[in-house]
């Protein structure tokens, strides 16, 4: 096997030392090791791990697995998973060290820091797992549309433009006048879709649409509770358009991992959405601007690596 880790330095901004103790704790590992096949690269803007991923996947004895560790947030994991999506005898691994892990949190939430201990994840195994499919890109957790991804949009705007430590000062005022006023944005919250799930219509005015392949989001158990990312099958939720204070409530319920009565919860493989003004639309933590989306499921799609004492606690729960 050849292990190839990725590593996303802004994951690491003014935090060198963490990622150089991470550097050391690979070399030595593997140092220990008969006939260590490992490399370390750096991807320093979107897509580069990519190129990197293809080009050491080149390298590899024919046969060979190639195993890929994601090291940062879930910028690096999105660009990693692309980039093995394509080839067979790849697998996965997610080393949580940004803001958000949501694709993880399934295992539970106790368990992310267990992913990144290194000498423990390379002997471990991996589960096969589905993917959201647009396009020629990929997703492994979820894609939101509306609200949500609007207001995550203008969010990470204002936090780009304040320095750290004011963005936490004032980081619940901010966050909360962001949905305020996308909720009082009819632009926004009452967008009108063309929708078509599995060849049926749900057409209308959302202010949400979440189609999910994990559960969590903003480290969160979300209203799509029962998402598995291994039963061929991707959750919808649509939330209905409502008045300015019936949609912050709405999101605030379903943020929270209930079902409002506002919303329609289903379960297909495939969903096409139009609009005629461009959507918001955040497909894991890749922020896209479009007037039509496709989405589909990809069974079995890529394998992940996970503990051997580990599965997707929710799959017996939805396929009883």
């Amino acid at each position: 096997m050849k292990h190839v880790f990725v590593f996303d330095p802004k994951s690491f901004y003014g935090q060198q030392w963490k990622m150089d103790g991470i550097l050391d704790n690979v070399g030595q590992f593997f140092r220990t090791q008969e006939k260590p096949d490992f490399s370390i690269q750096f991807s320093r803007y979107r897509r580069e791990a990519i190129a990197i991923v293809q080009e050491e996947a080149d390298k590899a004895k024919p046969g060979d697995i190639v195993r890929v560790y994601a090291v940062g947030g879930e910028e690096i994991l999105f660009d990693c998973l692309n980039a093995i999506s394509h080839f067979p005898n790849m697998e996965l691994a997610a080393v949580p060290y940004g803001e958000s892990n949501n694709f993880l949190s399934v295992f539970g939430e106790n368990k992310i820091s267990l992913f990144q201990n290194i000498p423990a994840l390379v002997p471990a195994r991996s589960i096969s797992t589905d993917v959201i499919k647009w396009g020629v890109n990929y997703a492994l957790n979820s894609c939101y549309i509306g609200m949500n991804s609007a207001a995550a949009v203008k969010l990470k705007a204002i936090k780009s433009s304040l320095n750290k430590l004011s963005f936490i000062l004032f980081s619940k005022f901010v966050t909360f006048f962001n949905y305020f006023a996308s909720a009082f944005d009819s632009d926004v919250a009452s967008q009108e879709y063309t929708i078509n799930i599995d060849d049926q219509d749900y057409s209308g005015n959302y202010s949400l649409i979440h189609v999910a392949n994990g559960p969590y989001h903003n480290g969160k158990i979300t209203g799509a509770s029962a998402a598995v990312p291994n039963d061929g099958m991707l959750d919808i939720a649509l939330l209905k358009a409502a008045n300015p204070f019936r949609t912050m409530i709405t999101m605030r319920r379903y943020s929270n991992g209930k079902r409002p009565r506002n919303c329609v919860l289903l379960r297909a493989q495939k969903i096409t959405i139009h609009s005629n003004r461009q959507m918001w639309i955040q497909l894991d933590n890749e922020y896209i601007r479009d007037t039509d989306i496709s989405l589909s499921v990809v069974s079995d799609a890529v394998q992940i690596v996970a503990f051997d004492d580990m599965s997707y606690p929710l799959a017996e729960m939805v396929n009883a």
